[in-house]
């Protein structure tokens, strides 16, 4: 097997110890010396292992990512190396005995004739915007719980403002709960506290604010109300930091904005994810495969297996699976037919992680091309339907003897 790289070392990453084994090639002979030595994980200890790798010529460096732990390693050593992380289900080792040195060396041989594939690790500014907008997606998921806390206070207290309102912690829905908090227990003048189109729904919020609100339930209230509202402090301050990043590249937000479904906050998660560059993926289809948003390939003796989408980012996912839900509220686009017509065959969930593959497609066109989405409409996905069934009639009749001639139908008299 040819040697690709001559100087090399492989790192098997541990909390309080690295294992490295550097591989040194002789220009003469192409005999290769492996050096094995341990360093611990300590920012000092680290850049005694940068000073060793750097003295004995190595130009590239293989770790596996493991947990959060190859992080300050990869970080020290990318400025003056070439360093490729791993996913540790690609370089298994053979079936055997396994210590941390033999994966260290394993490593460094597979670098060395270039049988690895580095995986995606975004520059430092997209790392940065990716922790903020991870982030912000736990406070969002925190403030989430306890606003269904909420709903089950308001539901043990007979109170059914949510019955009759989408969104319980808009002007009216807060003005409601202070108020009852306060003691107020007349439903007609919780009612009026309504704005704007809730006071179309008074005669209904009557007869919802009609329970038996008592002081233990404005206890709880009054303490879920006030952690929501700290809540909603604390997300404003990543809010503002994101779009403090985010000013050079506001321009892609503007345009991952376009695509139906997608909104700020979405296509911001989207930019931290998979970066403002695209060329690190040769085509979308490489992108979607890396985000795990594609149907996974098992295939053997001629049988297809599970069609399950492969393990990516959960924070990607999500965001996808979100901006999937909201265009299936849209009107007359490509993306709500693609799901209408998916939901058919393949039930909602599959419809709405297929929507989502088709918005990372799109994001990957709009950040290459720099143009902004453009609809096809519905009607590509009704035709692209009505040829589909057309093939699968003629295919039917041919297997049945016949043969099939198509043309257009005569006109109605």
């Amino acid at each position: 097997m040819d040697l690709l790289v001559e100087r090399c070392a492989g790192i098997d990453v541990g909390q309080a110890e690295v294992v490295v084994c550097a591989r040194v090639a002789d220009a003469a002979t192409g005999a290769a010396a492996e050096l094995v030595a341990s360093y611990g994980t300590t920012t000092p200890d680290l850049l005694e292992l940068h000073d060793w790798l750097a003295g004995l010529g190595v130009t590239q460096v293989a770790m596996e990512s493991t947990g959060v732990y190859w992080k300050p390693v990869y970080y020290l050593l990318e400025d003056d190396f070439t360093v490729l992380l791993v996913n540790a289900a690609h370089v298994k080792h053979v079936p055997g005995r396994k210590t941390d040195t033999i994966d260290a060396v394993w490593l460094a041989q597979l670098l060395a004739h270039g049988l690895l594939s580095p995986s995606f690790v975004p520059p430092k500014p997209i790392r940065a915007l990716r922790d903020l907008t991870r982030y912000r997606k736990a406070l969002i998921n925190e403030r989430t719980a306890q606003v269904n806390r909420v709903h089950k206070v308001l539901q043990d207290a007979g109170i059914k403002v949510a019955t009759f309102a989408s969104d319980i912690f808009g002007a009216s829905g807060r003005a409601m709960m202070r108020s009852l908090i306060a003691g107020e227990a007349d439903p007609t003048a919780l009612a009026d506290l309504a704005k704007g189109r809730m006071r179309a729904k008074i005669p209904d919020l009557n007869k919802a604010l009609t329970g038996r609100f008592s002081e233990h339930h404005a206890f709880l209230l009054q303490r879920m109300l006030d952690h929501i509202e700290f809540q909603e402090a604390e997300i404003a301050e990543p809010d503002a930091r994101i779009e403090g990043l985010l000013a050079t590249s506001a321009a892609q937000v503007q345009l991952l904005a376009t695509i139906p479904g997608v909104d700020v906050r979405s296509a911001q998660t989207i930019l931290a994810e998979i970066g403002t560059d695209m060329s690190v993926f040769p085509t979308p289809g490489h992108l979607a495969s890396w985000a795990g948003m594609c149907p996974g390939q098992r295939e053997s003796a001629g049988k297809r297996g599970s069609g399950k989408t492969r393990k990516g980012s959960k924070w990607l996912r999500a965001a996808l699976v979100q901006s999937a839900r909201d265009t299936t509220r849209s009107k007359g686009t490509y993306l709500r037919e693609r799901y209408v017509q998916l939901r058919r065959r393949r039930g909602d969930a599959r419809a709405v992680v297929a929507v989502g593959h088709e918005i990372l497609l799109a994001a990957y066109r709009v950040l290459d091309t720099s143009q902004p989405y453009l609809d096809p409409g519905a009607v590509e996905v009704t035709e692209r339907s009505a040829e589909r069934a057309r093939r699968h009639a003629v295919a039917n009749l041919r297997r049945l003897g016949f043969t099939v001639t198509l043309g257009p139908a005569p006109s109605a008299v």
